[in-house]
């Protein structure tokens, strides 16, 4: 973000003082919004460090107060030590709150305190009751902990938010520019104490602290605001870490709307390989989910001994065959036959939910399954635990891509490692994991990473602690998969698997999000995220899904 700011001002003659004041703007506006934009009502604390995140934070106070608000702007420091933009916008600050009328007659008032000594911070705070408060410290450049006065102030907001939290006061609001002073930007993990925003307005694109846990928890909403950067620097630059947005779902279901002569070979037919005796209800949720996914056709294929009780709770439009089994009613290695001659009428077959990986038959099925594929194939559940640790032999390809969905505990068999640090860097290990063995890998858990093999890493926002739920992660498989077999079935050679899942997995956690919403996240089950991805696609593309 320092290169992009550099070359806006090198390049495109933008100057740093306006990409300053129009982060600014995007706060302030930010701001009003949460206060259905009636900022004379409101009195506001901005806390500023001596660097460029204070400045933006004293070009903040000062169009609030325009706006009307009554701002008052602490300084921690001296305005001598502060350098540049940032010294600019304390200057004129602190010569404008010297113009202010202090006799009550004015509505809106403009202050500025210079603090550097824990008494002054202590005499601000009893200053009275604020409806919002602006961390404007640290930024993004930080990356030591938080320590002396600056450590005093978090723990001072956080007594603030306990007393909120208890009904004492609904206010204030707290909001961190760019970050939550006391993350270091580059990083996932904590380190040391930090603000725990309610708001975060991060300007240009987001860093990694604001959306990867835990950083993320210390967020709040965040909102990504352009503040005057090209979008061309953005793509020059050499970031291999993405967050997905609506528009990338939006863009995949823009590409395989359905036209006049659709039908249901078009959105593409898929096959699930799943259950077994004891374990019937994954199947049902994978293919209810790919059907509710868009997909035209789904198979369900699960042994014998299973089949009679998976059929019957299956939605009606799903097909379904029976698989050699084992004695204990697992799929044996002797369905290989089969399997493949169900596979070669799929655009997709998705293996494992509820499959069970304690027969040695079982997982030679597996094994011989992905290595003899002739379709795109996403690998879940006991497909995974089959095949791990993952043989280093086994790849994907550009054409017949290899979709594996672990969560944390069938990734680190997967890896073979059974250790806490295995995962300490999760974008890291996806990438290096997806790059070695050329695959796509969609590591779930909060704020789901999807790994390409290229070494692209893409995170996903949407989703809830709700999705922690029984069956959910069997949904997921089912909704990949129904949109895999869509792409190849509708774009065919052009198709983008990395694309689809991607859109895939935010629409599953927008589905989850729109069913917390109406149902609430305890009370949350798997079913309800399939019953809900109507609600997901029709809030992306609803234009595209009207009859024409």
């Amino acid at each position: 973000m320092r290169e992009v700011d550099r070359v806006t001002t090198e390049r495109y003659a933008v100057p740093s003082l306006l990409l300053m004041e129009t982060a600014a703007s995007s706060a302030a506006h930010a701001i009003t919004t949460r206060f259905a934009h009636k900022p004379a009502e409101r009195r506001a604390l901005i806390l500023c460090g001596r660097g460029n995140n204070g400045g933006d934070g004293a070009a903040l106070a000062r169009q609030l107060w325009l706006a009307g608000a009554h701002a008052d702007v602490v300084l921690f420091g001296r305005v001598e030590e502060a350098r540049g933009d940032a010294r600019t916008n304390f200057e004129i600050v602190r010569q404008l709150a010297g113009t202010q009328a202090h006799d009550g007659a004015t509505p809106a008032r403009l202050s500025f305190r210079e603090c550097a000594t824990d008494e002054a911070w202590s005499a601000q705070l009893l200053q009275g009751h604020y409806d919002v408060i602006v961390d404007a410290l640290f930024g993004t450049g930080l990356t030591r902990p938080l320590a002396g006065l600056f450590r005093q102030v978090v723990h001072a907001l956080a007594h603030l938010r306990e007393q909120r939290a208890e009904g004492e006061t609904t206010r204030p609001l707290i909001v961190s520019l760019d970050l939550p002073s006391g993350l270091d930007a580059d990083s996932a993990e904590l380190i040391g104490d930090t603000v725990r925003a309610d708001l975060t307005v991060t300007f240009t694109a987001p860093k990694p602290a604001n959306v990867l846990p835990p950083a993320t928890y210390s967020n709040g909403q965040l909102i990504s605001a352009a503040i005057g950067s090209p979008a061309a620097l953005l793509n020059e630059t050499a970031s291999q870490l993405f967050l997905t947005e609506a528009a990338d779902a939006r863009a995949w279901l823009l590409s395989t709307r359905y036209t006049p002569d659709s039908y249901k070979n078009t959105h593409g037919h898929a096959l699930v390989i799943a259950g077994s005796q004891h374990m019937t209800g994954a199947p049902v949720l994978a293919c209810a989910a790919a059907l509710r996914a868009g997909a035209g056709l789904v198979t369900v294929a699960t042994p014998a001994s299973a089949h009679a009780a998976v059929a019957a709770r299956l939605m009606p439009e799903v097909m379904t065959a029976a698989l050699a089994e084992t004695e204990r009613g697992a799929v044996s290695v002797a369905a290989l036959a089969e399997a493949q001659r169900l596979s070669q009428r799929a655009d997709v077959l998705a293996l494992g939910p509820g499959l069970t990986s304690d027969d040695e038959s079982t997982r030679r099925f597996v094994r011989a399954l992905v290595e003899q594929r002739t379709t795109p194939f996403v690998l879940d559940a006991d497909g995974l635990n089959a095949l791990a640790p993952w043989p280093t032999e086994l790849h994907g390809t550009d054409a017949l891509p290899l979709v594996l969905t672990p969560h944390i505990g069938e990734m680190r068999r997967l890896l073979g490692r059974d250790d806490n640090d295995a995962l300490v860097d999760r974008v890291q290990v996806a990438r290096e994991f997806a790059g070695a063995h050329e695959l796509i890998l969609v590591l779930k858990g909060a704020r789901t990473l999807i790994a390409a093999p290229d070494g692209r890493v893409a995170i996903n926002p949407t989703g809830n602690a709700g999705l922690g739920t029984a069956g959910a992660g069997d949904t997921l498989t089912g909704i990949i998969t129904g949109c895999l077999a869509q792409a190849y079935g509708t774009l065919q050679a052009d198709a983008d698997a990395f694309a689809t899942v991607v859109a895939a997995v935010y629409l599953g956690g927008l589905a989850g999000d729109i069913a917390a919403r109406e149902r609430g996240m305890r009370t949350l089950v798997a079913s309800d995220i399939r019953e809900h991805l109507s609600a997901a696609v029709r809030a992306l593309d609803a234009a595209g899904e009207q009859p024409r």
